[in-house]
Formats: C-alpha cells, structure tokens, sequence
C-alpha cells in the first residue's frame, strides 16, 4: 500500500499495521474504520481537563452510536448525554447505568419524557411548555433546566445552539416564570445546562457564556450540577497546518471558574461538560474507492463510492474532511484541482470542491478523515445504497467488525 496524498494516518499508524486494500476487501466499500488508541486518547483529555475534583465530561451519543465505541468511552469514566429514548436505549445496551445518563431532549411528546421518568433518567427542559407538561406527568419530581446563555458559536449557522436566533432553552428573562412553575408541580431544580454550539477552535465565546449560565445558577439555591455545555472543536484541516484547539489552556481558564463558583456557591457543585464531536471525530476515517474520473468544461471530477448517504456532513454543512489516497503502486505525486463527489443521484453529492489532489487511478482508495463524529449516524439508504460495515482497529493492531454492513434484505426488513 503506497499513500499518495495525507499523513496523519501514517503518522498515527491508524491502520494497525493492516493494508486498507485488504480491509475493503474483506468488510466491503465503503467502510468505516476505527482507531481505538485515538478514542480512549480524546476521552482522557477530557477526564483531565480540570484539577476540579466534582468534574464529569458527557459524552453525547448522537456524535456516534456503536454500542462497541460506547462501551469504550463508558471504561474510560465518560457519562452520557441522550436526545431521545432510542439513545436511552442504546445506551442502556452498551452497559451504561440510568444514573449516568443526562436526558437533553427538545420539543419531545410525552411518551419520550415518560420513557426517562419511568427509567429515572435526569430531565433537562428546554421550554416553559415542556415544563409544565413535564410538572403534569411528574409532580414532585427532579428536572434539570436547559437555558440560553445568550452566546452563540459554531462552524455553521445550523449548529449554533446559543443566542438570539436559536430554538434551544429559555432566556434568563423567563427565571420567575420558571421558578412559578417548578412551585406550582413540586418539582425540585436539581441542575442547570446551556450548549453554544458545535465546533469551536477559540475558546473565548465558551468562556464568555460561562458568566452568564453561572449568573443564573446564583438564582437557584441548592443545584446539585451544573452542564456547562460543548462543542469543543477538532481541526479538520490538519492537511493545511490548522491548530488544535489548546486544550491544556482552556482547562487552566475553567479550573479557575469553577474553584471560584464552588467557593462563592458554598459547595462543591458537580460540573459536567459534552465532548461529544471532540471525542469520537479524529477516531474515525472513512474508505471508498476511486470509481471514476472525468472532466466537464474546466472542472476535472474524481468519483467515488462514498454518496452523501454515507457521510452527510458536506452536503450539510459544506464542512471539510482532510482526503487520503492510497495505490498499490508507487506514482507521481503532482497534483491538481479536484472535485470530488459520490455516486448519489443528486447535484449536491459533492464531498470536496477544487481540492488539490494527486492523479489517481480506478481501483485506487480514497479516505476521508475526521469522520467518527456525525457520520455513521447521519448515514441513510438513500438511493437504496447499503449502509457500510464499520470496523475497529484495537490497540493491538487486531481489526474486529463491529457493525455488519447492510444487505438487500435490510432494504425490506421492516416493510409490511
């Protein structure tokens, strides 16, 4: 296997040693790989990230949902965030306990809030009239409350989840309203949440938010945590020298915020953060093979297998994944603009634009990077392509399947 184009799989021996020919070859492209080492590493940067001893990262399982990667991050000390009960489910199954579980659902019916109140999952609400009808279905109960911290950030206008033009959480503005109702159903506030939004590599506007859901905190007596939200960013484009973000930095800033709440508070409040990308992304590359070439006008096009079915965070979010190419030859590496794109019936099948890419051959592989976080879980059947197998590289450098990849008869499984 000769890599014409990216090292950060060499650099990380991604692989475990095994030729990703022969990993298509026998699991099928496209194909899902990942890197347990990277997992667990991503996982203990969040455990140390403060010397705050009541500290708990989350992790959020809509990021990723291989029962085999969550059994990895519940080992290494990570609880989780659900959205739905399917994630209660899946989180139930990969061995996590109710207690460990943070329910962060939005605009749910009453069935999905009766789910977690039966299994005695924590609640966080998001609206006044989620709270009155959870105060309905559970009077005298625990809840947790989901604010707005009023700050927003995030690599696409679709994943800012704080501010002004946002769906998620209640205003500071509402407090009284949300105080009358917890008085009116029994309900004891036991938490706090906000979430600015997904994929930040400057820290400032997550530091900023912390005033302002810390000043709300002041207003309720007796919380027992405090989720400070996520979104910490990964650097997708690592091929142009992009920075991490400075982890060891950060974790200095906010040890200072919470030792000082803490002591102002007059206890030690638990605080949780929700890692979710930060933990899973870099773990995982996605593998296809290059199936056609071609140029119209003065675009040149290099085809794939991998559709937007498979990975849909382009076509989302015009978001970019570092490429990867492998040949079972040594040749040139001279390069020149690409547009890459996959074999979906649609214009917008498009997973790179102009990226300058060496000439490659039919039969070549191509590897998208970054792809554990929002990849197999945004995957679909569209156009009737299978979803793929996903594979995991153990530290050992031993491959282990740990998701089948679909048949025909998974087309029609559940068609009556």
């Amino acid at each position: 296997m000769h890599t014409l184009h990216g090292n950060f799989t060499t650099e990380t021996n991604f692989y475990g040693g095994n030729d990703v020919f022969d990993l298509v070859g026998q699991y099928g492209s496209p194909l899902y790989v990942y890197n347990e080492n990277i997992l667990r590493e991503r996982c203990q940067d969040m455990k140390n990230l403060v010397t705050y001893d009541n500290f708990v990262p989350h992790y959020s399982i809509k990021a990723n949902t291989n029962i085999h990667l969550l059994k990895i991050v519940r080992e290494e000390g990570l609880h989780a965030d659900v959205m739905s009960p399917g994630e209660i489910f899946l989180a139930e199954q990969s061995g996590y306990k109710t207690d460990e579980l943070f329910f962060i659902p939005n605009n749910v019916t009453k069935e999905d809030m009766l789910y977690a109140i039966k299994r005695n999952v924590t609640t966080s609400i998001d609206s006044l009239d989620q709270l009155k009808m959870y105060g309905e279905l559970n009077p005298g109960g625990k809840i947790a409350i989901r604010f707005n911290p009023g700050v927003g950030a995030g690599h696409h206008e679709k994943v800012v989840t704080g501010g002004k033009k946002t769906k998620f959480g209640i205003g500071s503005e509402f407090i009284p309203e949300v105080k009358k109702l917890l008085e009116t159903y029994d309900l004891t506030l036991i938490g706090i949440n906000q979430h600015i939004g997904s994929l930040f590599m400057d820290p400032a506007p997550y530091i900023q938010s912390l005033d302002s859901i810390l000043n709300i905190a002041r207003q309720f007596d007796d919380l027992t945590f405090i989720d400070l939200g996520g979104g910490f960013g990964i650097p997708y484009h690592k091929q142009d020298g992009e920075s991490r973000l400075d982890i060891k930095g950060l974790g200095e800033i906010l040890d200072e915020v919470l030792h000082d709440f803490a002591d102002s508070y007059g206890k030690k409040v638990q605080f949780q953060i929700e890692p979710g990308r930060y933990i899973v992304c870099e773990s995982s590359a996605v593998l296809g093979n290059v199936t056609a070439l071609k140029s119209n006008g003065d675009t040149k096009y290099l085809g794939c297998d991998i559709g937007f079915n498979i990975l849909q965070r382009p076509i989302m979010y015009d978001s970019h994944h570092d490429i990867e190419i492998y040949s079972k030859e040594a040749r040139l590496k001279d390069v020149s603009p690409f547009t890459v794109v996959g074999n979906i019936c649609e214009s917008g099948d498009i997973l790179a634009k102009d990226r300058l890419l060496p000439e490659t051959q039919i039969g070549d592989i191509i590897a998208l990077m970054d792809a554990g976080a929002y990849g197999y879980s945004m995957a679909s059947c569209y156009n009737q392509r299978f979803r793929p197998a996903e594979i995991l590289v153990e530290s050992s450098g031993s491959v282990r399947l740990i998701r089948k990849r679909d048949t025909f008869e998974d087309l029609i499984r559940n068609m009556i």
